[in-house]
């Protein structure tokens, strides 16, 4: 006769790859039952764009096929996405399950682009996705995904996000007489603006809120840090050298803070000739990989040079929504799965650190 004891320590042996645990002990052993010989349970994943999630469901069979006594064996597989940050703690945004933050140390690295698709992404792989345009100065998340005639509207003294392609989107760029005008503020009052976008929308339930950050280290990204808990920043960088120490400058601001760094993405890596299929690394090679590497942060991907991203962003159509099986697409779906792992492992370990608080208060 098969239990439920045998089940769980068999189950003991598989672990997540990302969070270097076992899926019992970290609580992704859902509802087994037990019929006679009949075996069910639900695998819960950490997240629907782990990487490696695969992988665990091929350990978990290998690992109920050693029973030798189970005759049936029935899985369901789902996915819940973890809390990178301290709800707790954050009365402003209690149903947002992780905020990442995107942010580069210069202009014309193409954060943006990457903001868009690495939410687009995101949203591919089940979880629900906001997008914060926090580029007040240079609001250009509408214009990218082709939402030039969306207003968001107000209910309730909330402001309620426009959508587009299964993502809830918020920018200044909404405001009609914003339109052809420059945004002229002093600190204080986009200080202001962004923390009404943040604490005044209805975000509602979200897995994943993406902020773009405008570049540098302004007044801006230091509001989103003091403002609300946030799970972690991704830092953006071209492979140059020049584009890579400034990066530095960025990350460093936010290490000050103590506000964890997910990782480095590289945009531009490289360009494949439609002719000869080779790559050209036109700006360097591997300059945030070394950079990665030099100050021990997570490399989360790299994004080629290609006129397609170029064009989908001008047009308002990513790639991400016409060609998703595209190459390209594969390159942004790889770095939002690394980032999706990052967050669980915040998660986990903001999960440890609080058990840890409670025991030492007993």
């Amino acid at each position: 006769m098969v239990t439920v004891d045998q089940v769980l320590s068999t189950l003991g042996t598989v672990i997540d790859p990302d969070l270097k645990k076992d899926i019992v002990s970290m609580g992704m052993i859902k509802d087994v039952e037990i019929n006679g010989n009949d075996l069910k349970f639900t695998l819960e994943l950490t997240t629907p764009a782990c990487p490696f999630n695969d992988q665990i469901e091929q350990d978990v069979r290998a690992a109920i096929a050693k029973i030798k006594d189970i005759s049936k064996f029935d899985l369901k597989v789902t996915a819940k996405v973890m809390e990178g940050r301290s709800l707790s703690m954050d009365e402003m945004l209690p149903t947002v399950k992780n905020i990442i933050g995107v942010a580069s140390g210069k202009g014309g690295v193409g954060k943006t682009t990457v903001s868009v698709n690495l939410a687009l992404a995101l949203a591919q792989t089940g979880a629900k996705v906001g997008l914060l345009d926090a580029d007040i100065y240079g609001p250009s998340v509408p214009l990218m995904l082709g939402m030039g005639k969306s207003a968001m509207e107000v209910d309730n003294n909330k402001l309620q996000p426009a959508e587009s392609h299964g993502l809830k989107v918020v920018s200044f760029g909404f405001f009609a007489d914003q339109a052809h005008q420059a945004a002229i503020y002093r600190g204080p009052i986009i200080s202001g603006i962004l923390k009404q976008f943040l604490v005044d929308t209805n975000w509602s339930d979200l897995d994943y809120l993406i902020v773009d950050l405008p570049p540098g280290t302004g007044d801006i990204p230091l509001t989103l840090a003091q403002t609300i808990p946030i799970t972690g920043i991704v830092v953006v960088t071209t492979p140059q050298e020049v584009a890579s120490n400034i990066a530095v400058k960025a990350f460093g601001m936010f290490q000050k803070l103590n506000i964890p760094i997910m990782g480095v993405i590289e945009n531009m890596s490289y360009f494949v000739c439609p002719n000869c299929t080779s790559k050209h690394y036109i700006f360097g090679k591997e300059g945030a990989k070394k950079m990665s590497e030099t100050h021990n942060l997570p490399f989360l991907g790299e994004i080629p040079l290609n006129p397609g991203i170029m064009e989908g962003s001008d047009s308002g159509k990513p790639v991400l929504v016409t060609d998703p099986n595209s190459v390209l697409s594969q390159a942004f779906m790889v770095v939002a799965k690394n980032v999706a792992a990052r967050c669980s492992m915040l998660a986990s370990q903001l999960s440890e650190e609080m058990k840890a608080e409670v025991a030492t208060q007993k």
